[in-house]
C-alpha cells in the first residue's frame, strides 16, 4: 500500500502538492541526529502543529472549570473565606493548586502563553506560504489523469485548441483560477478554505490578546444608592472596587449620576406571583465634570454606557427612614438605612447605628444600635411568620430591638454595615425585664425605657445596587469571536479542489478530451462538480460517434485516456 501511495505522489507531482498550507509534522522517529538543535527543531514543529494547538485550547477550557465552580479571590474574597471555613479538608489542596486564583495561577498562565506562541508559530509561516500560492498559478496536469479520484473522458470532432479555449472560458465563469499549460487547462478553486483557516487562527489570537488586555486594564466596582442620592466615578465613591494590575486611577471615565426613582412592579397572582414585571432605575447622569444632565432608565441587561464604562442594575431593596430622639426629645439621628434582602420577597435584615450625638438618661454620651428586620408585606399578627409575603410595599412592618454601649467602630477595624457587634453593648429591657423589641408601622414610635428617648419608623425609601465596570478590550474580543466563527465555517464547508482539462488529437485524428479533479479529501461534491463541468463543455465539444470497425479487421487501439 505504501509503495502505491509513493508511486501516486511521484506521478501526480506538483499537481497534488500545496492544497494546504499546513506544515508537515515530524514524528520523534524522524528527528535528525543533530543533538540539541535537532530536538529544538522537532519540539518547535510539534508546538506549532494544529494538533498541539487544539490540545492546548482544550486544556485552557478544562482549566477554566475550577475557576467557574470554586469561588475566586479576584471576584469575591468573602465567598472564598466562607468556602475555606466550610471545606477545611480540601482547602490546603486547593491553595497549593491555586484553585482560588485560577486565572492568575502559574499553570493557567503557562497554558495561555503556550497556546499564544503555538498559534503565532503556526500562522506566520502558513500566511507566507498562502500568499505565495495566491501569487502563483495552478500546477500543470499530471501525466496520467486516470489516477485521480474524479475522472471522465470522451471523443469529439472539435479541434483541441477550440476545446481548451471553451474549457478555459467555462472555468473562469465559475470563478476558477485557470490558465493553459501545454496541452491542458489547469484550474483551482476554494482558496477561501485556507483564508477561513487563517482567519480562525488570527481571531483566536485577537481573543487571547483581548482577554489578557481586559484583565490587565479592567476596573470593576459596586455601589448601593438610595433614591435621591448619587454617585461620582471616583475610587472613594465605591463600596467595593477591583482592578487589573496595569489599571491607573486616571483611567476612570469621568461621569456622575443620581438615582431619581426606582420602579418595581410584580406579578400579583398565579404561580409566578412576586416575579418582577418592571425593574427600572431612573437616573439623571452627566458626562465629564460639567456635562449637561441627561435622563436614562437602567434595566437588567440594559446598562448605562458612558465612554466604554457600563453601569449595570444589580439588585434592589428597601431603606426604612428612621429617626432617634434622646431623653430630652432632641432628634440626634435621622437617616434612611439600607437593609439586605434575604429572600425573593425582599424580607430584609440590617442594623441601625447611632454613633454620635446621643446622651443617655444620665447625660453621658453613648452609642445606640438596633437590629432591624423589615418585611414589605407583613402576613399579619398571629399568622406564625414574620417573613414577607410579597416583594411590593403592601403592608410594610419594621421589627426593632435595641442596645446601648460601644459599637466598636472606634477600634479602627472594618465592620459589616448590615451587622451589629453587641460584644460591648447591653440590651434595652422593657418593664417586665425582657428584651425590648417591637413591630412598627410607618409613623409609629418605640419608646426606650427609663426616659432614654425614642425610635420612630418614619417612612420607606428604596435603594438600587449598581455594578460599574470597564473592560477596554471587550469589543475586540467580540470581534474576534465573530471572526473565529466565520473562519471556522469557511474552513469546514469550503473545499479546495483542482480541475484539469486535457485535449489532444488521437491517432485516428479525433480529439480526445480528458477531465479530472483532485481535492484535499474524498468528497461527493467533487465528482458532481466535475460532471457538471463536463456537461457544460460537452455542449461546446459534443461527443463524436464511435467509428464502425471494418469487417474482418481488428479494431484500432484507442488513444490513451480515451477509455471510460
Amino acid at each position: 500500500m505504501s509503495n502505491t501511495n509513493t508511486t501516486d505522489e511521484r506521478e501526480l507531482g506538483q499537481a497534488g502538492e500545496q492544497l494546504s498550507t499546513a506544515p508537515r509534522e515530524e514524528s520523534a522517529s524522524s528527528v535528525p541526529a543533530m543533538g540539541v538543535i535537532g530536538w529544538t527543531r522537532w519540539f518547535w514543529r510539534q508546538l506549532t502543529s494544529m494538533r498541539v494547538a487544539l490540545i492546548l485550547l482544550f486544556l485552557l477550557s478544562l482549566g477554566a472549570i475550577p475557576g467557574s465552580l470554586i469561588p475566586q479571590n479576584s471576584v469575591d474574597e468573602m465567598k472564598v473565606q466562607t468556602f475555606k471555613e466550610a471545606h477545611t479538608a480540601v482547602t490546603p489542596i486547593y491553595e497549593k493548586l491555586q484553585f482560588f486564583d485560577v486565572y492568575s495561577s502559574v499553570w493557567f498562565s503557562a497554558i495561555y502563553i503556550l497556546l499564544f506562541v503555538s498559534l503565532i508559530g503556526c500562522i506566520v509561516p502558513r500566511t507566507a506560504q498562502f500568499v505565495g500560492q495566491l501569487r502563483g498559478r495552478p500546477p500543470g496536469a499530471p501525466r496520467k489523469l486516470t489516477r485521480l479520484p474524479a475522472y471522465t473522458t470522451w471523443r469529439t470532432d472539435a479541434e483541441p485548441e477550440q476545446v481548451r479555449e471553451a474549457a478555459l472560458s467555462i472555468l473562469r465563469k465559475r470563478r476558477f483560477r485557470s490558465h493553459t499549460v501545454d496541452d491542458a487547462v489547469a484550474a483551482e478553486k476554494g482558496y477561501l478554505r485556507e483564508t477561513g483557516n487563517l482567519l480562525f487562527h488570527i481571531a483566536l489570537i485577537v481573543m487571547l490578546v483581548s482577554f489578557a488586555g481586559g484583565q490587565l486594564f479592567k476596573s470593576e466596582g459596586g455601589k448601593l444608592i438610595v433614591e435621591g442620592d448619587g454617585f461620582a466615578n471616583t475610587i472613594t465613591q465605591y463600596d467595593d472596587f477591583k482592578s487589573g494590575s496595569l489599571f491607573d486611577n486616571d483611567d476612570l471615565t469621568p461621569f456622575s449620576f443620581d438615582l431619581q426613582d426606582f420602579v418595581g412592579t410584580y406579578e400579583r397572582s398565579g404561580p409566578q406571583r412576586g416575579t418582577p414585571r418592571t425593574y427600572e432605575a431612573r437616573v439623571t447622569y452627566s458626562e465629564g465634570a460639567d456635562g449637561a444632565p441627561k435622563k436614562k432608565v437602567i434595566e437588567v441587561n440594559k446598562p448605562l454606557v458612558v465612554d466604554g464604562t457600563k453601569v449595570y442594575l444589580n439588585a434592589h431593596g428597601y431603606a426604612p427612614v428612621i429617626s432617634v430622639k434622646d431623653g430630652k426629645g432632641k432628634e440626634v439621628y435621622r437617616s434612611s438605612v439600607p437593609l439586605l434582602p434575604i429572600d425573593n420577597n425582599v424580607t430584609s435584615t440590617g442594623a441601625v447605628k447611632v454613633m454620635d450625638g446621643y446622651k443617655g438618661a444620665d447625660g453621658k454620651k453613648t452609642q445606640l444600635g438596633f437590629q432591624a428586620f423589615f418585611v414589605p408585606t407583613f402576613a399579619g399578627n398571629g399568622q406564625g411568620t414574620m417573613f414577607s409575603q410579597y416583594p411590593g410595599l403592601d403592608y410594610p412592618v419594621l421589627a426593632l430591638n435595641g442596645y446601648y454601649g460601644s459599637l466598636g467602630v472606634d477600634s479602627g477595624l472594618p465592620q459589616n454595615v448590615y451587622q451589629l457587634d453587641t460584644s460591648k453593648m447591653k440590651e434595652f429591657k422593657d418593664s417586665n425585664g425582657d428584651k425590648l423589641k417591637k413591630r412598627l408601622r410607618p409613623g409609629e414610635t418605640m419608646k426606650l425605657p427609663d426616659g432614654a428617648g425614642s425610635v420612630t419608623f418614619e417612612s420607606v425609601e428604596e435603594w438600587a445596587s449598581f455594578q460599574i465596570s470597564r473592560q477596554p478590550a471587550s469589543g475586540w474580543a467580540l470581534t474576534g469571536a465573530v471572526a473565529a466563527i466565520i473562519g471556522l465555517a469557511g474552513s469546514l464547508f469550503i473545499q479546495r479542489r483542482r480541475v484539469w482539462v486535457r485535449a489532444v488529437r488521437g491517432t485516428d485524428g479525433v480529439t480526445v478530451v480528458e477531465m479530472a479533479g483532485l481535492g484535499r479529501s474524498e468528497s461527493a461534491k467533487l465528482p458532481e462538480e466535475l460532471a457538471d463541468l463536463a456537461a457544460a463543455l460537452n455542449t461546446v465539444a459534443p461527443t463524436a460517434p464511435e467509428p464502425e470497425p471494418e469487417t474482418g479487421q481488428p479494431s484500432e487501439e484507442p488513444a490513451e485516456g480515451a477509455e471510460k
